[in-house]
């Protein structure tokens, strides 16, 4: 399914990302969207050097939005959702399946 619209979350806080994804969401469900791409970033690394490249804990966002996507209201309006491939932010981004309107 092809990607029809695409939300980027960089630079945002907790509270300013979490707002903006459920009235994305919510406004692609509402015009008849079904498949969309929400962009997290994979997370500022901290530190320098060896330890830099070594870091794997994943950035707030990236590990924010499966809770906030579990959680109702969005949870009664998203079917499914799962990393992206590389060619659209790999494990920076998201590929998210909205519900059918009924």
């Amino acid at each position: 399914m092809p990607v029809e619209a695409t939300l980027d979350l960089h630079g945002m806080n907790q509270r300013e990302a979490h707002e903006r994804l459920h009235w994305f969401l919510t406004a692609a469900r509402e015009t008849g969207k079904r498949t969309v791409l929400v962009i997290t970033g994979k997370g500022k690394r901290q530190g320098s050097g060896l330890a830099h490249w070594l870091a794997t804990e994943p950035g707030v966002l990236r590990r924010k939005l499966p809770e906030w996507l579990s959680l109702s209201p969005l949870r009664d309006i998203v079917l499914d959702f799962c990393p992206a491939k590389a060619r659209h932010g790999g494990e920076g981004a998201f590929y998210i399946l909205l519900k059918r309107k009924r």
